[in-house]
Formats: C-alpha cells, sequence, structure tokens
C-alpha cells in the first residue's frame, strides 16, 4: 500500500469515528427534540435581571436568592461582573433586590454559579456559598447574609486541587459542603471542546471539610446540580448529559453510597428540594443542541420537571412547565414557595408562575 492509500484509509477511519462522535453527542444533547409549549397560569418575566439567573435557592422565610451574570464557555453571555441578587416572594411587588457586596472582595472578576444557602442551628446565622469562576477558575466563596442592611460580608475563599471544575454546590455546615466537578480537565480548550467531544463518565462529587477533602462519587458524564433532603440523610446529584439524577445515602464519615438513579428524560441541571414534601424541583434544558449552538431565531427551550416520592419504588416524574424557548431560554434552576413556581437561566431572565 502506498503512502497516499494509507494517509486516506486514515482520514476515512478519523472521519468515521469523528462522526460517531458528532452522532453520540447529538443523542445526549436531545439535538433533534423539539420543545412544546406547557405554561402555568400568570406567569411574568422579573426586571433587573437581564444575564442569566443560573442558581436559585431560597431561605425559608421566602427569601430567594439568585446568582446572575455567569461566564461559562459556549454559553452567551454580558461582559459585566456577576452580582446576587435577593427576591423577597412574600412581595407581591417581585422586585428583585441586588445585595451589596464587600469593598474588600474582587468584583471585577466575580463569575457566580452555583449557590447554596446554610443557617447555622446555634445562632441562626445565614452563611451563603457560591461557585465563583474568576478567569475561568474554580473556588468557593463564603459569605455571611446580612439581612437589615441587605449585604453580603466575605468571610473566605476556598481553593483546592480537587475542586478544579466545580460546577454546584450544597452546603451541610458552616465551613464543611459537597461540590460536582462538570468536567475532568482544568484547560479551557480541553475541556470545552476535546472533553465535551469524547463525552467519558468522567465527572464527581467531592466532600470538602478544614479537616478533609475526598471524592466521594465519580462516574459521571457532567456532573451538575446537587442539593440534599430536607433531613440531610440524602444527597441528590444531577447528571446533564445521562439524563437523570442518582441518589445516595449520607455515611457517618460523608462517604456516600449509591441508592438508586431515577431517569428524567431531559438534560437536568440544577435541583432544588421542598423542604416540607421532599419533592425535588429540576431545572432543564429539553435541546442542549440549540444551548450550545445558540441561534436567537431558534433559541433553546425551558423545561421544569417534578420529581415526587424519589426515595420511593415507584418515583413520580411530572413536567410541570415547558417552553420552546420564546419565553425563556435555557431554564437551569426552579423552585417553590407560596404556589409560586421560580425559574431561572443559564444566560436569559427569570420566570415567576403561579402552580396549578
Amino acid at each position: 500500500m502506498g503512502k497516499l492509500g494509507f494517509m486516506s484509509i486514515m482520514v476515512a477511519v478519523l472521519a468515521v469515528l469523528f462522526g460517531e462522535r458528532v452522532y453520540n453527542l447529538r443523542k445526549r444533547f436531545l439535538a433533534t427534540r423539539e420543545p412544546a409549549k406547557n405554561h402555568l397560569p400568570n406567569c411574568v418575566l422579573l426586571k433587573n435581571l437581564e444575564h442569566g439567573t443560573e442558581d436559585i435557592t431560597i431561605l425559608g422565610d421566602g427569601l430567594a436568592f439568585i446568582s446572575t451574570g455567569l461566564k461559562y464557555p459556549g454559553i452567551p453571555s454580558s461582559d459585566e461582573p456577576g452580582k446576587i441578587f435577593v427576591l423577597d416572594l412574600k412581595d407581591s411587588r417581585m422586585k428583585p433586590m441586588e445585595l451589596r457586596m464587600p469593598r474588600n472582595f474582587d468584583l471585577e472578576t466575580f463569575n457566580p454559579h452555583g449557590i447554596s444557602l446554610y443557617t447555622d442551628p446555634n445562632d441562626d446565622a445565614v452563611y451563603l456559598f457560591v461557585v465563583n469562576h474568576p478567569h475561568h477558575k474554580s473556588q468557593i466563596e463564603v459569605f455571611k447574609f446580612v439581612e437589615e442592611e441587605l449585604s453580603l460580608v466575605h468571610l473566605k475563599t476556598i481553593k483546592h486541587e480537587l475542586l478544579h471544575s466545580v460546577n454546584d454546590i450544597v452546603a451541610v455546615g458552616v465551613d464543611s459542603f459537597y461540590t460536582t466537578n462538570d468536567h475532568y480537565f482544568e484547560n479551557q480548550f480541553l475541556k470545552s471542546y476535546v472533553e465535551m467531544l469524547l463525552c467519558q463518565p468522567w465527572g464527581n462529587v467531592v466532600y470538602y471539610s478544614p479537616t478533609e477533602v475526598k471524592e466521594v462519587s465519580q462516574g459521571y458524564y457532567m456532573a451538575n446540580g446537587i442539593n440534599m433532603s430536607p433531613d440531610k440523610r440524602h444527597i441528590y446529584v444531577a447528571d446533564v448529559f445521562d439524563h437523570n439524577v442518582h441518589v445516595f445515602e449520607r455515611k457517618e464519615d460523608n462517604a456516600l453510597t449509591r441508592v438508586k438513579t431515577v431517569a428524567v428524560g431531559s438534560l437536568v441541571d440544577n435541583i432544588e428540594v421542598d423542604p416540607e414534601t421532599g419533592d425535588l424541583w429540576v431545572g432543564c434544558h429539553p435541546n442542549a443542541w440549540k444551548l450550545f449552538f445558540f441561534d436567537p431565531n431558534d433559541p433553546a427551550g425551558s423545561e421544569v420537571i417534578r420529581i415526587q416520592n424519589i426515595l420511593s419504588d415507584k418515583p413520580q416524574v411530572t413536567q410541570v412547565y415547558e417552553d420552546d424557548g420564546h419565553v425563556l431560554i435555557g431554564s437551569s434552576v426552579a423552585t417553590t414557595y407560596g404556589g409560586k413556581l421560580l425559574i431561572g437561566t443559564v444566560f436569559h431572565k427569570a420566570l415567576v408562575c403561579d402552580l396549578k
């Protein structure tokens, strides 16, 4: 065989392999799905939130914390620094308020992603944990919330080699938490292109405390949202590209033991848990191909899934909301309070609706 023939065969083999990878990726992205409309009554887009509301979590008194301005590779974003807003869901005006940030904190590079609240049972102090990506790195910021001043006091920045591509976080103490790493590589080219194309189960979950940092779960195509049951006995982890939610039991040493996996049928993003019923509310991407290859004339849709009785033999998975992208683009989180459903997005706006 001549050199030209060998090169032709190699090119053909590479083309076949590349085609297979793209086909597999499109399947995991649900690229052929066309979102429909399954709307709720009295939906209103919130003002002042124009650059994404990637994660939202709510205090027991109805005060919602919202991370905005995420800059994530492959996703449209604003040049403005990220911010944290609060929204009082008991106030009929539904007016988000920007939290004052401390002067000793680097606001210019603030790039907030997943967030989590922890209320100290000893004194009811409220702590906000924020995944931050300054210069596309990963670190955790810990703030104390001062409600009277609507401000945050920065307490510490946490960095660790195991926290290399953090997506979401759930706080389990004043200085301890679980996080998801959505990628294996730190290099932006490798994680955004090579790793995405290979689409291998290399994501993981890490437990952090001042005395111990360890991997507690692995094998995710893209580990994303993470949260905890109201009784603090179970941890829930979303795998975006495997379209499911994993359920784990927490052990005394903070290790995780897999209990089950619940298929969702959509690309699951952040998870919020109803503190009274234990229901999971999941922001989903019905077609992530449209999200990563954004076309304003054919926008990515939004979907909200509710999972009831997740620990039972027959969890109930229900679609609560769906839009084709003409109202809400790229839903990433959903949470409820007082008969309202609040939906956030990766780079678009936030929507609040009445639940049926």
